[in-house]
């Protein structure tokens, strides 16, 4: 693109955080400095709109918090920061590495810790690099949406969503465990469109959200226990003869194992489960076969329990009983991997016995490994000391580590626990192709601006460190060398992938992003990519995996004696994760980290708002200032995640690694029950 306009040089770009709108940009630039953002008009989903972090994206490119040189700490922890150059730095890890390999025979010592803190084609490079190494130890998983991943997987046979854009076309809009309102607030304007079409919302959520308030019925859930009501829906509708037939005759598989547990499911019992009367239930039930297409979309939390993919497949039954899949308008939806399925990620290919750990358990797998232990650890695109499981074990084991390395941009909680820190640049400083996991478009990121003083992107990084290592000892690293990273997008993109988008080459995507062809409605051949080729209730998959064959009601981890309430820990409107701790210009956008406890719960333990409050169990505790609502019910606290600076206030620290049923399928790795977290709290300071 690169165009000029009122005295702006103009360029296109996609944002890159784990968000599921993937806004479309554009950059404004004067004398080579960015001045100002926008959304992107010719982007089909979000329709030149932006968030408010995205609006405020120049405070992360010029905050004066910004590592602008590679920096070594004098001692792990000290504070005492030496700046230095590229290739002390690149000496200092070669060193490491061939040092390792030398005296253990194997680079398995060398472990790579990255997950999702800035998407894009060519961030791929950390791993590629890794990967080019011989066989080495990876973090291998995902915290996010594993359990539901695996889920869908299990049903439809693979993990895609129609064109949000269909929500105005639903009759029933169903907001399962998500909160557009904060966290995907490009489909409001279609959810309000299908309000103005005549269309209900429902939201269900353990918290009164924004979403909530905005909706035409809110459900207030037991946390974890939506199978219950999934399942309850689905007998209620079955037994009331509204169920779709067609749908279950001739496109579904396992129906009638299925229905013969549903005739055994107790009711009665589901619903004290959820927490609701059965009569509204009943309500519900009647809404969603009167009220059709039904449009359920299925929010990451809810998976995020021990039974978060029997969750998910509860619901998806639900859908399917109804026979809204595969009408537009309708159906399930959860992640579309369609666009990310595009691409061969060429440089990830690995030739190497690698040693793969699940990421929800790095503390454990720390303490744990040996033959041969890790001894040296690269960070890339995750802040684990803000975001991981288990954090206090994790800071014992990382002791035991020789050379830690993070790359980012800014001293985050886990760069202050590293030896070495190299700076990376942001989206705006060099190029890249993202997809999206939720909409059907894909966009690129221009390079707009010079990198940040000496900051490098992961793709120039893995570059340098192969050259460096291969100048030390021949043949230590084989990631490609190409000469640009054009070059690099040039053997990503083929001609499938062009007729898919239809362009004739990536760089058509400087004129605009581009929508992957094909119908926008999932599933509406009914072809499933089941082994079956139908929607499965009974899945031989899910046997094989130790898993019920069936979406059944499982009760899973609740408040005890000791500790009696949850600790819910959602996104925040001004965070994802802790990305954005840092981007607040002179702290006016500062969120302080609050325990939200209701009111009710509070009165009887003598806390007023605003009193400090010390939350804690087995793991740890934090103290956190008290905020009093009504939109939490008595037995549940919230506090939103990633907010704040001091250790003290990270909700992370009483989180156990707890895994989730599913995930090892989709991801390698079961998921994190982040929400099966139970706590109790005192007054700390009184207000």
């Amino acid at each position: 693109m690169a165009a000029i306009k009122d005295g702006y040089r103009v360029t296109r770009h996609v944002c890159p955080r784990n968000c599921y709108d993937a806004c479309g940009i554009l950059a404004y630039m004067k004398n080579g400095r960015l001045v100002k953002v926008s959304g992107d008009p010719l982007h089909g989903y979000t329709r030149g709109k932006l968030c408010s972090k995205g609006y405020n994206y120049l405070n992360m490119v010029y905050n004066p918090d910004r590592i602008k040189y590679p920096l070594r700490q004098a001692v792990r922890g000290s504070g005492i920061w030496q700046k230095i150059s590229w290739d002390e730095a690149l000496e200092i890890i070669c060193e490491k590495i061939l040092d390792l390999k030398d005296r253990y025979g194997t680079t398995l010592p060398v472990c790579l810790n990255k997950y999702s803190g800035n998407f894009g084609l060519l961030h791929y490079a950390a791993e590629g690099m890794f990967n080019s190494l011989g066989p080495t130890t990876q973090s291998l998983g995902s915290p996010c949406w594993s359990a539901g991943l695996d889920a869908q997987f299990f049903d439809f046979g693979n993990n895609y969503n129609s064109d949000p854009e269909e929500i105005e076309q639903a009759g029933l809009i169903i907001l399962w465990g998500v909160n557009p309102a904060w966290t995907a607030v490009h489909s409001l304007p279609y959810i309000f469109k299908a309000q103005e079409k005549g269309a209900r919302v429902v939201v269900i959520d353990p918290i009164y959200t924004q979403t909530a308030r905005k909706a035409d019925w809110y459900i207030q859930i037991n946390p974890g226990s939506d199978g219950a009501l999934a399942l309850a829906l689905a007998k209620i509708i079955w037994e009331s003869g509204c169920a779709d037939w067609n749908f279950l005759n001739n496109h579904t598989s396992g129906w009638h194992q299925f229905q013969e547990y549903l005739k055994d499911l107790n009711l009665d019992e589901a619903a004290a489960e959820c927490g609701q009367e059965l009569s509204v239930i009943r309500d519900l039930a009647q809404e969603i076969t009167t009220r059709k297409p039904c449009f359920i979309w299925i929010g990451y939390g809810l998976q995020r329990h021990v039974w978060g993919g029997q969750n998910v497949r509860a619901i998806n039954a639900l859908g399917a009983i109804t026979g809204s899949i595969g009408m537009p308008g309708g159906g399930v939806q959860y992640t579309n991997l369609k666009t990310w399925d595009l691409f061969n990620y060429n440089f990830l290919k690995t030739r190497h016995s690698n040693r793969y750990i699940n990421i929800n358990l790095f503390a454990h797998n720390l303490k744990t490994l040996d033959n041969p232990p890790v001894k040296m650890l690269w960070v890339s695109c995750r802040n684990l000391l803000k975001q991981d499981a288990d954090i206090n074990s994790l800071l014992q084991q990382l002791k035991g580590i020789e050379l830690i390395v993070t790359v980012d941009k800014f001293l985050t909680d886990t760069a202050l626990h590293s030896d070495l820190v190299l700076p990376t640049t942001t989206f705006f400083e060099a190029l890249d192709v993202v997809p999206s996991y939720w909409h059907h478009w894909l966009s690129i990121n221009e390079k707009a601006i010079d990198p940040y003083y000496e900051s490098k992107s992961d793709l120039e990084i893995a570059q340098m460190v192969t050259k460096a290592l291969n100048k030390y000892q021949v043949g230590s690293c084989d990631f490609p060398q190409y000469p640009s990273e054009e070059a690099y997008l040039d053997r990503e993109f083929t001609d499938s992938i062009y007729k898919t988008l239809d362009i004739n080459h990536w760089t058509d995507l400087k004129e605009g992003p581009a929508r992957v062809k094909g119908t926008p409605t999932a599933w509406a051949d009914k072809k499933f990519q089941t082994p079956s080729g139908k929607y499965e209730f009974y899945s031989n998959r899910a046997l094989a995996h130790g898993l019920p064959a069936m979406p059944v009601k499982r009760s899973g981890l609740a408040p005890n004696k000791d500790y009696p309430y949850w600790l819910l820990t959602p996104h925040h409107l001004q965070g994802l994760n802790s990305q954005f701790q840092f981007t607040n210009k002179q702290g006016k956008l500062q969120l302080e980290p609050v325990v939200y406890i209701n009111h009710k719960t509070a009165a009887s333990k003598g806390i007023k708002k605003g009193s400090m409050v010390e939350i804690f169990n087995d793991y740890g505790s934090i103290i956190l200032k008290a905020y009093l609502t009504d939109d939490t019910s008595p037995d549940t606290l919230v506090c939103y995640q990633g907010l704040g600076k001091t250790a003290s206030s990270n909700p992370n620290t009483l989180v156990k690694s707890i895994l989730t049923d599913m995930g090892a399928c989709r991801t390698g790795s079961e998921g994190m029950a982040f929400y099966d977290v139970f706590v109790d709290f005192k007054v700390w300071r009184e207000a």
